[in-house]
């Protein structure tokens, strides 16, 4: 299978998802692997349960120390979380997207932020395929490119399938390879 036709296969298969989201947010780049949204979720509940856990020891201390009513701070705190785990993981999940080029890798990036990164293959000093735990449960990878400078020296690309990101991994490789010889 040709890098184009793996390419376009990978692309066509994550844009049935969300066609039209995808070219409004991602302006038709490949999106993450779509479990990366579950594993965002669970980020999402794990803060959730922290924030509900402070909100519950304030709510507790505020009325010991001056009698305040139940809930002023639980149920505002936990309308937050709840908000939290079911509507940013999907909101974030579509904002990233990436492009392998013959000479770059792009990413886009952010919810607030938008960052637009891109990573010229002679720049690249050396790359690294990570993952967590949680990661490794549903079967993705980060990849880690390391540039030459010091500002934004480190770029990173989570939520790719194990597969695709040790394929990136070795296609850049292959590039960093041709640019030393």
């Amino acid at each position: 299978m040709t890098k184009d036709a793996s390419k376009s296969s990978i692309s066509d298969q994550y844009s049935a998802v969300e066609p039209d989201l995808q070219s409004t947010y991602n302006q038709g780049l490949t999106p993450l692997h779509p479990p990366q949204k579950s594993l965002i979720r669970i980020n999402m509940v794990i803060r959730s349960l922290i924030l509900l856990a402070v909100a519950v020891a304030g709510e507790i201390l505020l009325h010991m120390q001056f009698g305040a009513r139940p809930g002023m701070v639980l149920v505002p705190v936990a309308i937050f979380a709840a908000l939290q785990v079911v509507v940013l993981p999907h909101r974030i999940y579509r904002r990233w997207g990436y492009d392998m080029g013959e000479e770059q890798l792009r990413v886009l990036r952010g919810f607030l932020w938008r960052t637009d990164t891109i990573v010229p293959f002679n720049r690249i000093q050396h790359i690294d395929v990570a993952q967590g735990p949680l990661q490794r449960l549903f079967g993705l990878s980060t990849l880690i490119v390391h540039t030459a400078g010091t500002h934004n020296s480190i770029v990173t690309l989570p939520g790719l399938a194990t597969a695709d990101a040790e394929a990136m991994r070795e296609t850049i490789k292959g590039h960093i390879r041709q640019d030393m010889i």
